[in-house]
């Protein structure tokens, strides 16, 4: 006999429904499974065989075909034990079938209980889009899967437990939907605020328009400075995720298996620090398996790279793609994928190997040369990308015995949000929310300069030698600092502060 349920497969980001046919017939004891199945798929043969006798139910000793469609589409992982066992089940009339328009996800271990499968949500989402009504999912997964509106969610202790729902024995209850409800005021740790920065106030200003531009942003200075503590406070001040990008985020964690398990929903933009011995594949994606990389992981967040010159050439050239386009495609024999990556990129580094090439006290032991060769390892282009430079010299004396106070992350954490509130209603017919997103028609459109602004931005070209990507970055910039001080219009002093954070970039 024939039966037949649905599961869903996950291809990069993306759902894609799967058939699961399971047939029943005469012959020698053997059990098939034909699709494109990986090594995690045709090992649930061995996974369903087991759950099904020890939950008490009779595995056919007869000729088992299960095809996965569509047949040309690749199966990996272990989502598909659950629908093959139910399949199973229905072909040998052991059970009947659930209701219409459900889908059925879940790992089975040996003894019938159902565990932790990665991309829930994704897996759910397409199959809300497509008309489905219902899936059946582990328990530990229901909270995740319920963050999808517009389904019954079906909460899956055991095989057992699913085979009495179906009986009409023990019937399962639905969870109620919860949909997205992103952190409105996230926590702030004592040791991520402002408030414990002494002194370097430029660059928490720097920090500042950064944060409400989206802008990528380069600490450079001497050993000791504060530019990691700087870079680790950035999260502080950024705004909440609205609920469409806490979706996004959810799901690239979903999928890439590092959802917290004692929360079904990423609340707070991620803060990625990858160390600099990090191969190319585990900062861009890729793998046997095609997983997100650091900078999809990053998406919406911040990509933090300390000692930014000691990261591989060719890992650092990779992200220049990536910064323009906000996507990142990765194509390998096994398939082509794309994942979101619009990250806000975050750099330090020294000056010099040594690293006190630019301290006002201490001598610099490296030649010339030496210095020259630390700094090229970060190529001209992917230097052009960055918006924001900031020295970030020696913090003195006198501000680290100041017992006053600095201010608190919460302050500009206000700021920056009644700055990001301007921009996404100027774009909210753009398509998207902030002003580092803009390209050279929208910098046209909502960066106008007066003639004072215009000859200031001439001078800075002539004197700077300018590129025409980091001519519009300027005024991306501009902008920002004119959002953060709440004018309409881009003034003569809104470009000298962006023109000073760009001066000691390249041209």
């Amino acid at each position: 006999m024939l039966a037949t349920t649905q599961s869903c497969a996950v291809v990069g980001l993306d759902g894609y429904i799967v058939q699961v046919e399971v047939d029943i017939s005469p012959g020698l004891p053997a059990f098939n499974i034909v699709g494109l199945p990986d090594t995690a798929v045709q090992e649930a043969r061995e996974r369903v065989r087991a759950a099904v006798r020890n939950t008490g139910c009779e595995f056919p000793m007869r000729r088992i075909t299960v095809n996965l469609a569509p047949a040309d589409l690749r199966k990996a992982g272990p989502a598909y034990d659950l629908p093959i066992a139910l399949g199973i089940l229905l072909s040998s009339e052991q059970v009947e079938p659930p209701q219409e328009g459900a889908v059925l996800l879940g790992e089975l271990s040996l003894d019938g209980s159902l565990r932790h499968t990665a991309g829930i949500l994704a897996m759910v989402s397409v199959a809300r889009d497509l008309g489905f009504t219902a899936v059946y999912v582990p328990s530990v997964d229901a909270p995740e899967a319920a963050l999808v509106e517009g389904l019954h969610v079906f909460p899956v202790p055991t095989l057992a437990s699913l085979i009495n729902h179906l009986r009409g024995e023990s019937p399962i209850s639905p969870i109620a939907s919860t949909g997205v409800v992103p952190d409105i005021d996230p926590v702030i740790p004592e040791n991520s605020n402002l408030s414990q920065v002494k002194g370097q106030e430029h660059a928490k200003r720097a920090l500042e328009v950064a944060a409400a531009g989206f802008h990528n942003l380069l600490l450079n200075g001497p050993p000791g400075s504060g530019k990691t503590l700087l870079a680790r406070c950035l999260p502080s001040i950024l705004p909440p995720m609205s609920p469409v990008e806490a979706l996004e985020v959810t799901k690239i964690y979903s999928v890439s298996g590092d959802l917290p398990s004692d929360s079904p929903m990423i609340r707070e933009r991620p803060f990625r620090s990858p160390h600099y011995t990090i191969s190319n594949a585990g900062l861009v994606g890729g793998g046997r398996n095609l997983r997100p990389g650091e900078i999809t992981l990053s998406h919406r967040g911040v990509l933090f790279l300390d000692e930014l010159p000691e990261f591989n050439h060719t890992a650092l050239e990779s992200l220049r793609q990536p910064l323009e386009d906000k996507v990142v495609t990765i194509s390998r024999a096994s398939g082509t994928v794309t994942y979101p990556a619009n990250f806000m990129l975050v750099a330090a580094m020294n000056p010099c190997p040594c690293g006190f090439n630019t301290h006002p006290r201490r001598e610099c032991t490296c030649s010339p040369s030496t210095v020259a060769r630390y700094q090229k390892r970060i190529s001209g282009p992917l230097l052009d990308r960055i918006d924001v430079f900031v020295e970030v010299p020696p913090v003195e004396y006198e501000k680290l015995m100041d017992q006053e106070p600095a201010e608190d992350s919460r302050e500009a954490r206000q700021r920056v949000g009644q700055a990001r509130e301007s921009q996404q209603r100027r774009f909210e017919d753009r398509g998207f929310l902030c002003n580092a997103e803009m390209g050279p028609a929208d910098v046209w459109k909502f960066c106008p300069l007066d003639d004072s602004a215009k000859g200031l931005l001439q001078a800075a070209t002539q004197r700077l030698n300018l590129s025409a990507r980091a001519f519009h970055r300027i005024l991306k910039v501009s902008r920002t600092i004119a959002d953060l001080d709440g004018a309409p219009d881009i003034t003569v002093a809104h470009l000298a502060e962006a023109l000073q954070y760009r001066s000691r970039g390249p041209g």
